[in-house]
């Protein structure tokens, strides 16, 4: 048997339980009080995950809000943010919260995060008067941390690309040179016995305009196993909206179609104008942005979406065959999340990348730099498959 008494505790740790687990390890003060809260949690017995023992059953978590949100407080003060919102979600999934979230004092005490978010936007329609002004606190606090994440980066990223895609033809300094663009519009100017090339036409950058340089659409499926997606979609769009040189759109869709455009100014508006769950119309979503394209060579449509469609599949795909074809550059995200590899219906996605539009997930770090792949209309496909 390992003597080190750190390792034994946390083996035991580990294992939780009973006392006889083989570690000869009791444990005291805040270990006591981690394992009491990780037991009502993980004590269960079942097989989903945590420190499962057979033919026992935890303490639970009661039915009651305070009683949760005391349990919240104590795995607040002994575990770190990480760890919290994992095993808040964990506590929803295995334990049926759901109902008490809608208890301003639940509310209250928990740890907001994008998985919280999403779930609590789907409850919008049931949840009491009484909670909402704490639910809206809980959004707004997760919305307004992306942005400070994001929204820079964002800007920045859109920014170079809008600047960088307004080409001139005799650019005045030598950081505005296109070089790539400049040495392949003058190869037959090489010089052989010299080894150069004479770069008779110069390709150079030329400085963003004023005026609206691109207009974007953002589509975002809000059924429900797209809730991250929904929350991130929505801050990103609130970003691109304040850029004076993007005309940006936002839809949301399920069997219906809303457009939020109007609520940009305001993420936390958005969010609450969209309804997670229920079924998935690709095909009349499309539809909706087909009208909102009124410069197809300037327009780029964001397509957030599982592509599990509802609606009528070929229709869809002879859409965005007519948008691509009139020059709109469309690119279909599976997922903008950290969830890892999404599900997706992959056949809907072969058929899209046989039509040259690109189906990949996207984190919400890369989004910035997929948006600027854009707006230069760089290969998207060659791009996702290098991140």
């Amino acid at each position: 048997m390992n003597d080190d008494p750190e390792r034994m505790r946390r083996w035991r740790l580990v294992l939780g339980g009973e006392k006889a687990d083989g570690t000869g390890v009791s444990l005291t003060g805040d270990d006591a009080r981690m394992d009491a809260a990780l037991e009502k949690l993980y004590g269960a017995g079942d097989a989903g995950g945590g420190r499962p023992r057979p033919g026992r059953r935890g303490a639970g978590l009661g039915d009651s809000a305070p009683s949760v949100a005391r349990w919240l407080g104590d795995i607040r003060t002994y575990f770190p943010s990480t760890v919290v919102q994992v095993m808040q979600k964990d506590a929803i999934e295995r334990l049926d919260l759901t109902r008490l979230l809608l208890e301003p004092e639940m509310l209250e005490a928990v740890e907001p995060d994008v998985h919280l978010v999403g779930t609590l936007l789907s409850l919008n329609k049931v949840m009491p008067d009484r909670a909402r002004e704490s639910a809206r606190a809980v959004v707004r606090k997760v919305v307004d941390e992306l942005e400070r994440r994001l929204a820079q980066r964002t800007r920045s990223a859109v920014g170079g690309a809008l600047d960088r895609s307004a080409r001139v033809l005799r650019p005045k300094r030598l950081a505005d040179v296109d070089w790539d663009r400049t040495i392949r519009a003058n190869l037959r100017h090489y010089l052989p016995e010299h080894g150069t090339l004479v770069p008779e036409r110069m390709i150079g950058y030329g400085r963003r305009r004023q005026a609206v340089q691109r207009d974007v659409v953002l589509a975002i499926d809000q059924s429900g196993s797209m809730a991250a997606s929904v929350v991130y979609a929505s801050v990103f769009g609130a970003v691109l909206a304040s850029m004076r040189s993007l005309r940006t759109s936002l839809v949301a869709f399920d069997t219906a179609v809303v457009d939020l455009t109007d609520q940009l100014h305001d993420p936390v508006e958005v969010l609450f104008g969209t309804r997670l769950g229920g079924g998935t119309d690709i095909n009349r979503a499309i539809a909706y942005c087909q009208g909102l394209v009124t410069r197809p060579n300037e327009t780029i449509l964001v397509l957030v979406s599982d592509l599990y469609e509802g609606g009528v599949r070929d229709e869809m795909l002879q859409r965005v065959a007519a948008l691509t074809a009139a020059g709109v550059q469309v690119v279909v995200l599976l997922a903008l999340s950290d969830d890892g590899a999404p599900a997706y219906d992959h056949d809907n996605a072969a058929a899209l990348a046989a039509l040259g539009v690109p189906a990949f997930a996207c984190t919400p770090d890369a989004f910035p730099d997929l948006m600027a792949a854009a707006i230069e209309r760089r290969d998207l496909g060659e791009w996702s498959q290098r991140r």
